[in-house]
């Protein structure tokens, strides 16, 4: 009977009807797909109803030879077939003989001939979109499904039936476009809902047949309107009333008519828009490929309209299409089913009739085709010849066979025409620069919840501000609907302008770009602030520009990649007049990168024309004068500002007011994000003893639609300890229930022009806890002081790295000890960075659970170094341990870096080597291959080096979940305790241990191991002096020839997350 089909556990008589998302199948499936491999078996209602479920490439190919398999009708298209009936996508071959009379007359309307001959109408939709985008400008929100929607729906319409739905002169989406994805989504859930179950939903029902009955209406309506009215041009519906079947002279009935003209609106647009969104998400998720596009459109086509005669003569943007329907194929599965019982796989039996779909967006990721960067975008995969030489069946984003998308080159030039007309006319910026793909799935799939700004390329320059990250985006107004601002400073239009443009990631540098936007107005400058990508290609001329930006790992932040993507590339004396400074943030713990993007902005600039004002400046993040390096820029560049331009400065003309509007008898409801944005919490609990420091195990269920992967990041937003602001409250003489209204002359991070409590502004927009800077330390000799404050004040200055940064001393701490500063709130909230938000490893996998991730967290709470009686109490960490399940938590997954992930290839070895709460993304990682390795497939055992105190104190989930996976084989765990070295071979910390099992590690690696280090700069360190240190051992070399070959042979197999 050959290898039996893994499956996993059921639930009796319903099956795995659990087992899929209802909302979002897709997602499971391909979650199972990574657990059980190539193959898999669901019985959704019990036996009655099995699915074998294919995932490799082999499997697509094999299953695509039509003399063996053919297309099946399953359970979601069956649902469908309630509208479509016997229309060409869903009819039931060789049943049912309309759907060959209708392929016959059908297929030749599509012809390269005639489908160049829809080219204007296509264009006609097309410049509606163009108009719409325009009149939103460069402030506009858009959701460009919505509009692609408009787009496509309209199009086919007009170039196959003559009929203007006008989408474009509505708000809202059409009816029949909103009746449809609510009616095949419908479709989707009544495939996997017991008929008793089903006959129960008596309002679904109803709203069920109100959309068909809405889909019908326009079908009747184009019809009427055709036969009332017929176009002197032929078109697809012409065809469909007037033709002759050639073979048996038979014409269409009225009854397929209305089906293909159904079947068409609905598979003629619904697909390609998800294309376009696809693609538009893809090309700016990839700077590169964005340039090199542009690039090529400007070379072959210009300004000028794109015409029939450029469809098909662009390699570079067929070779994205082709890549974003690898990445993103809108139809991501297809089923079919065994003409006589057979074997495929070679070893896997199955019975005639049975229904085998095809995970196209699985296949489509098969390392064995396309490599171990499957998951990278990558056009130049189908460039210069490639994409030909690709094996059969490979790509299938179109179906394939017979059965295939009858209307494919109808889509393919018409997403042509769209993507070039919008490129020539637009410069596209992703609304959140940190967004990563979510999917939404009807009978397709397409970006979820993914908005964009369209800046018109005729109107630049056109600056505008976004949050560096979602999480850090105002109160008050929905997210995803509010029109970032970049120009702040009423009445100030004699003033010079100047350009603030920043990139960043975590908020430190848009921290600093908003200072100095801030205090422009105090040195006689007119300030708009900006991110770097909104000047991509168009830098302001009319004013110096300041650039604040940062590097992570050596790339750009999100929000600056399409900038410094362009820059680098650019040609000639392209930045002649322009007047710039840059100052660069960064960590020297990424030695090799450190400040790679913000020198080769400085010094790109400067080599094609532009004048450089002062010296770049540069902060490491991880030393003691990165504050300090700031101030002292600062006061260079305003310095050389003002005597570039001749301004005049007015102390007045700057700063933060505060008013008091409420004795504090009301609580502001102040909403940074809506409800249905926020995580809950479902468990927080203790892992260490008593005698150790705390660390946690914390569970989240995610917002609906966000995924991740083991290895990722969960970004929080945390509020400050309810102790230290209460210090603050104190200080100023304040109760929490008081309400004040900020007003601001410069851009700022705090809500303005409205009431809000003033424990919130402490609370959750500033961070309290952060050192005095130098700036902050002369602001308050500035204020008004006593004798003794003043010497004090002098005092901490003259010694600022000992006295104030080595201490962690805060302005509210040197507030507190000198309490006759006369410092007022307004000037105290002005001097406070903006709360930033904290990034953690998860420490789980979606393999566990798709909708949950687990943090593992170190709490800080320690004696102060400052020298205060009360401990010093971590923002994040303590906001993180004093959660209770069913809180709310403001939080977004952050992708790691491409590296830091488990390898797709099983029998690849991990080398985990970690210290404390640096375990977290290596029990993902042991989680995910655990589940693996359960489902039946073989796993590589791997290596974890664990460093902590004692087995009896933190030896994190050692008695159970590390335990039960090494009996599982998948993992042998080497742990070193430093206060129980008996314990751990003698080995006191985890790079003693790696050097003491150094034999292990060769094997590994000799395995083609993948090495993984997450902990404190200082383990990080250690372990690779070890693995230099073995290597020059083992192969008798020198320190340095051992620390080149080091980067050598771990090139692409050593990746670290390193922490403070």
């Amino acid at each position: 009977m050959g290898t039996p089909i893994p499956t996993p556990p059921a639930v009796p008589f319903l099956g795995h009807v659990n087992t899929i998302d209802k909302d979002l199948p897709i997602r499971s499936l391909n979650l199972l797909a990574r657990q059980y491999g190539e193959i898999y078996e669901l019985n959704v209602l019990g036996k009655c109803d099995k699915r074998i479920f294919a995932n490799s490439y082999a499997l697509q190919n094999e299953l695509s030879d039509e003399k063996r398999f053919l297309k099946k009708i399953g359970k979601n298209l069956d649902e469908v077939r309630n509208a479509s009936g016997d229309g060409l996508f869903t009819a039931k071959v060789p049943g049912e003989q309309n759907w060959y009379l209708a392929h016959r007359l059908l297929m030749p309307c599509f012809s390269a001939a005639n489908v160049y001959g829809m080219t204007d109408d296509m264009m006609d939709i097309i410049s509606q979109l163009v108009l719409k985008w325009e009149r939103f400008g460069a402030k506009g929100i858009i959701d460009p499904s919505a509009d692609f929607t408009r787009v496509t729906l309209d199009a086919i319409s007009l170039c196959a039936m003559s009929y203007r739905l006008n989408s474009f002169y509505r708000e809202d989406l059409h009816p029949f476009a909103i009746a449809m994805g609510d009616f095949l989504i419908e479709s989707g859930r009544r495939a996997n809902r017991p008929a008793i179950v089903q006959s129960m939903m008596s309002a679904t029902n109803a709203k069920y047949e109100e959309d068909q009955r809405i889909l019908g209406k326009l079908v009747d309506e184009i019809l009427d309107d055709h036969r009332a009215h017929p176009p002197e041009k032929q078109d697809i519906l012409s065809v469909m009333l007037n033709g002759r079947d050639k073979e048996t002279g038979l014409g269409l009935s009225d009854d397929n008519i209305k089906r293909n003209l159904l079947t068409f609106l609905i598979a003629g647009h619904e697909t390609t828009s998800g294309m376009l969104t696809f693609t538009v998400y893809y090309l700016l998720k990839n700077p590169e490929a964005m340039r090199k596009l542009r690039e090529e459109i400007e070379t072959k086509i210009g300004d000028r309209p794109m015409t029939a005669q450029d469809v098909n003569k662009l390699p570079y943007l067929l070779a994205v299409m082709r890549e974003s329907l690898r990445l993103g194929p809108t139809a991501p599965a297809r089923t079919v089913m065994p003409f006589e019982d057979t074997t495929i796989g070679g070893k896997y039996f199955v019975e005639k009739g049975t229904s085998i779909i095809i995970n196209t967006f699985n296949a489509h990721r098969d390392p064995a085709v396309w490599g171990e960067d499957a998951e990278k975008f990558r056009p130049e995969r189908m460039l210069d010849g490639k994409f030909e030489a690709l094996p059969p069946n490979a790509w299938q984003p179109f179906g394939f066979g017979m059965r295939g998308c009858i209307g494919r080159p109808f889509a393919w030039q018409e997403a042509q025409l769209a993507l070039v007309t919008v490129l020539q006319r637009f410069d596209l910026v992703m609304h959140d620069p940190t967004y990563e793909l979510e999917l939404k799935q009807t009978l397709t799939i397409k970006p979820h919840n993914f908005l964009i700004h369209a800046l018109p390329r005729k109107n630049a320059p056109r600056l505008f501000a976004l949050p560096s990250a979602r999480l850090r985006q105002g109160a008050g107004e929905p997210e995803g609907r509010r029109a970032p601002s970049a120009t702040v400073a009423p009445g100030a239009a004699a003033l010079q302008p100047l350009y603030v443009l920043y990139g960043s990631n975590t908020g430190n540098s848009e921290s600093f770009a908003q200072r100095l936007a801030s205090d422009a107005p105090a040195h006689g400058f007119r300030a708009s602030i900006g991110t770097l990508d909104s000047a991509s290609a168009h830098p302001p001329t009319d004013g110096p520009l300041v650039i604040v930006t940062a590097s992570f790992e050596g790339q750009p932040a999100d929000n600056a990649a399409h900038f410094f993507e362009w820059l680098t590339n650019v040609q000639g004396d392209a930045f002649s007049g322009i007047k710039y400074a840059v100052f660069g943030c960064g960590n020297r713990d990424w030695v090799k990168t450190y400040q790679r993007v913000p020198t080769a902005i400085d010094e790109t600039l400067q080599a094609h024309g532009a004048t450089r004002l002062v010296e770049r400046g540069e902060g490491d993040a991880g030393g003691a004068e990165f504050f300090e390096a700031f101030d002292n820029w600062e006061k260079a560049l305003w310095e050389k500002l003002s005597e570039a331009y001749a301004t005049t400065g007015n102390a007045e003309a700057t700063g933060l007011d505060v008013k008091i509007v409420s004795p504090g008898t009301a609580r502001a409801e102040v909403l940074r994000q809506k409800d249905t944005a926020l995580g809950t919490v479902v468990v927080n609990e203790l892992l260490t003893s008593p005698n150790a420091p705390a660390k946690r195990h914390i569970e989240f269920a995610l917002p609906e639609g966000m995924t991740y992967r083991a290895g990722d990041y969960l970004a929080i937003l945390p509020v400050n300890p309810e102790r230290i602001v209460r210090r603050a409250l104190a200080r100023f003489g304040l109760s929490a229930e008081q309400e004040i209204e900020l007003s601001a002359g410069g851009p700022t991070s705090l809500p303005v022009n409205k009431p809000v409590s003033v424990s919130a502004i402490l609370g959750g927009y500033v961070e309290l806890s952060q050192p005095a800077t130098t700036r902050d330390l002369d602001t308050l000799l500035k204020a008004k002081n006593s004798d003794a404050s003043t010497k004090a004040l002098q005092n901490l200055s003259a010694n600022y790295a000992e006295n104030v940064f080595k201490r962690r001393l805060s302005v509210l701490d040197i507030l507190e000890e000198n309490r006759d500063i006369d410092l007022p709130l307004s000037a105290f909230l002005q001097m406070l960075p903006s709360m930033r938000i904290r990034q953690y490893s998860i420490s789980s996998s979606p393999l566990w659970n798709a909708q949950h991730v687990t943090l593992t967290i170190s709490v800080i709470d320690a004696p102060a170094i400052s020298g205060r009686s009360e401990p010093f109490l971590g923002v994040a960490s303590t906001y993180l341990a004093g959660l209770r399940a069913g809180d709310k938590v403001q939080l977004s997954v952050r992708a790691s870096t491409a590296a830091f992930h488990p390898p797709t290839d099983l029998s690849v070895p991990l080398v985990m080597i970690c210290a404390g709460s640096g375990l977290a993304p290596m029990r993902g990682f042991l989680q995910e291959r655990a589940m693996q390795k359960q489902a039946g497939r073989e796993v590589a055992k791997s290596l974890l080096f664990f460093g902590c105190r004692s087995p009896r104190e933190d030896f994190l989930y050692g008695e159970k979940e590390l335990k039960e996976w090494s009996d599982l084989g998948i993992v042998d765990v080497r742990p070193a305790f430093s206060r129980s070295t008996g314990d751990s071979e003698g080995c006191r910390h985890v790079q003693d241990r790696v050097l003491h099992d150094k034999t292990d590690v060769v094997r590994a690696f000799l395995k083609d191991g993948k090495f993984f280090v997450c902990g404190a700069n200082k383990v990080a360190a250690g372990v690779k002096e070890v693995l230099v240190e073995i290597i020059r051992e083992t192969r008798h070399l020198d320190d340095a020839a051992a620390l080149t070959t080091f980067d050598e042979i771990m090139n692409g197999r050593y990746a670290t997350d390193i922490f403070e």
